[in-house]
């Protein structure tokens, strides 16, 4: 293991990360160090993040949180720029299609340490191969419908696949919620726990994970993960186009 931090783990501003000897990587999403508003910014960072992750083999297990008592429930539309414009969604698309593909193609074990509400790319969480939530988690898809777009940047795969078909339909046409309690009835979340226990038990899994041989956890990932990087990779493209046109249609409704 390399004893010189990577250069990346501070290139990020609403990326902060830390990793242990052993080679457990927290990333915690933040703004100003508190809980995090998801912004233009953390969309372009957190592919580029990814990519760097992916490619440092001192990486063996990858843990993902939030801030204080959410894991993301805030969004500065104005920051992501004129989505009505086709050379701006074209960026959205670009960024949006890569930090899911980087996500679910890591060759390393994933672990969602849930630190309560995540109504805002829940998907980052529920698409980890192990969920830890907080009792306080409640998990729901805040912008799209309010914004007026479809959530066709792949959250809609990662609900169908962590909930079921027929109940993220259900969810999403409804702009539902669901509780961590409901999630781990219904598969989506392995634990549910005090919120005080949730990081340091994601981090103690994580540990135990990378205690393995590293060939054997990469590729642990990469089996587990096959048919969900195939459902981004047939997916993702056109549901973020059919979400552009939507994009783009909001601007004759403001006429």
């Amino acid at each position: 293991m390399s004893q010189q931090t990577p250069s990346y783990f501070t290139a990020f501003k609403n990326l902060a990360m830390s990793r242990t000897d052993s080679g457990v990587l927290t990333l915690r999403f933040h703004t100003d160090d508190g809980p995090a508003t998801f912004t233009g910014e953390m969309h372009t960072d957190f592919p580029r993040a990814l990519f760097e992750i992916g490619e440092d083999r001192d990486n063996r297990v990858l843990v993902l949180t939030g801030t204080g008592d959410r894991f993301m429930t805030d969004i500065d539309g104005a920051s992501l720029g004129d989505i009505t414009k086709p050379a701006q969604w074209d960026r959205t698309l670009a960024e949006g299609r890569r930090v899911l593909q980087r996500l679910v193609d890591l060759e390393m074990p994933v672990i969602a340490a849930v630190n309560g509400p995540a109504s805002v790319h829940s998907e980052y969480a529920l698409l980890a191969d192990v969920v830890i939530a907080a009792g306080t988690t409640v998990f729901s898809d805040f912008p799209h419908l309010t914004f007026g777009i479809v959530p066709g940047d792949g959250i809609q795969i990662a609900w169908e696949e962590a909930l079921g078909v027929n109940r993220a339909r259900y969810l999403t046409l409804t702009q539902g919620s669901f509780t961590a309690e409901q999630a781990e009835r219904w598969g989506a979340v392995a634990e549910v726990l005090p919120l005080e226990r949730v990081l340091p038990r994601a981090q103690q899994l994580a540990e135990d994970l990378a205690a393995k041989p590293q060939l054997l956890t990469r590729y642990l990932a990469v089996t587990l993960r096959q048919r969900i990087s195939r459902r981004m990779a047939e997916g993702l493209q056109l549901g973020m186009a059919l979400e552009g046109l939507t994009a783009a249609d909001l601007a004759y409704q403001q006429q």
